[in-house]
């Protein structure tokens, strides 16, 4: 069976109760809906590409925020816009694995 994206980006979007750590604490929610569009300006965001979502707890939050890209299973955690910069153009554009953000 073939994937019906080549790349599917999961986001980690977890609010916990105050005080407990989540990804959304880090601002998770804001940098997916900026790879989101990022991937909308690039023409990427359609079958057979690439399609951003979010993501409930996904059991990483000591290295959060996270997202994971599959069918490859690739992890990545970040912090800014240019992290995910750094995502979409090398591994989602060139697919280039961006070894300093993995994890």
């Amino acid at each position: 069976m073939t994937a019906h994206y080549q790349y599917h980006v999961f986001f980690c979007t977890n609010q916990r109760q105050a005080g407990e750590s989540c990804c959304n604490n880090h601002g998770a929610s804001d940098l997916r809906n900026y790879a989101k569009d990022r991937i909308k300006a690039l023409g990427l965001n359609k079958p057979g590409a690439v399609r951003i979502n979010s993501a409930g707890c996904m059991d990483r939050c000591d290295l959060g925020p996270v997202l994971v890209i599959y069918p490859q299973g690739i992890w990545y955690t970040f912090v800014d816009k240019e992290d995910i910069d750094e995502i979409v153009d090398r591994y989602l554009v060139k697919g280039e694995i961006v070894e300093r953000l993995r994890v």
